[in-house]
């Protein structure tokens, strides 16, 4: 069976991790138990997510001449996957997270600096339209500067290629690339930020909200709702799909992307909506109970082997 290809569009990030027994409170010092330092940034997560699940993946995005530009180069090409698209600019350094996770609740607070990402052009996109065009998939979200993120949606929806959009950060974008869009993937706040709403108590129900989101001009909702699972509609499906619970939590951070990549590799396999939110849902499942965002991400075996024991329930 031949590999799903699945380009991303996003954007790298070197995660650096703090974990605390609580958060520090504006202008306060307090000690931490614990730093790390690894690569990040949702598209790469979701990349690296995909390519784990025995994906051909192309990540487009752009780094730093930096230290940790060669730690993305380097994770990559430990992971099977392509540098081909992974522009460079000497000018500014990679993209950053810092991180901070309350290890009493296990939230986090994070802070982006998009440095070389904030520097990706629209020509640097529309030289990867050989690989966009040919993905079977397309995935791409909003950490990257607005006009080369619409670009990709434009090529890969003009080559006949399902687009994935996962709205994060919820930014606001044309009306009109909504309807060049299959998959829309918000979380809760996320989804409210798009249609204008300050709270969920505005709608009946998740359907009602899901509605809204279809009237944008997308084909498909698939709603993230955390540890409660996802709900997808679209004109012939409306369901809640619960989570996977895999083991216990040790970290979230990194769960949405977990869900993203495995969602895009089960829809480039050809697999049902359905079918491929469950298996996002695994993906996710497995994720957190590990730590790290990119590092978190499980293998093929793990994600079959947690859905196949689902399937004989």
């Amino acid at each position: 069976m031949a590999k799903p290809k699945v380009t991303v569009l996003g954007a790298f990030v070197t995660d650096l991790t703090c974990r605390t027994s609580r958060m520090a409170k504006w202008g306060e010092t307090i000690l931490g138990n614990s730093f790390k330092l690894g690569p990040g940034g949702k598209g790469s997560n979701q990349a690296v997510a995909a390519a784990r699940l025995r994906a051909d993946v192309r990540l487009i995005t752009k780094i730093g001449r930096d230290a940790f530009g060669e730690m993305a180069k380097q994770f990559y090409q430990q992971e099977g996957m392509s540098l081909a698209r992974i522009y460079e600019d000497p000018e500014v350094t990679s993209a950053t997270a810092t991180i901070v996770i309350d290890e009493s609740t296990q939230e986090n607070a994070i802070i982006v600096v998009q440095g070389a990402c904030g520097r990706l052009t629209v020509a640097e996109v529309e030289a990867a339209a050989a690989e966009i065009s040919s993905s079977d998939i397309f995935l791409t979200q909003l950490e990257l500067p607005i006009p080369p993120t619409i670009r990709g949606i434009e090529i890969a929806h003009q080559a006949g290629v399902p687009v994935i959009l996962n709205p994060a950060p919820a930014l606001p974008i044309p009306a009109e690339v909504f309807q060049k869009v299959d998959y829309l993937t918000p979380n809760e706040s996320e989804a409210l930020t798009l249609i204008g709403s300050k709270s969920l108590d505005e709608f009946e129900n998740l359907e009602s909200l899901a509605d809204r989101l279809l009237a944008l001009g997308v084909r498909n909702v698939v709603l993230t709702l955390g540890e409660k699972g996802v709900f997808i509609k679209s004109g012939s499906i409306c369901r809640h799909v619960p989570s996977f619970q895999c083991g216990k939590v040790v970290e979230t951070t990194g769960a949405g992307d977990a869900f993203a990549g495995g969602l895009a590799v089960a829809l480039a396999e050809k697999k049902s909506l359905e079918a491929a939110t469950i298996y996002g849902c695994a993906v996710a499942g497995l994720s957190v109970t590990r730590p790290g965002t990119a590092p978190s991400m499980p293998s093929r075996e793990e994600v079959d082997e947690v859905v196949a024991r689902m399937e004989r329930r």
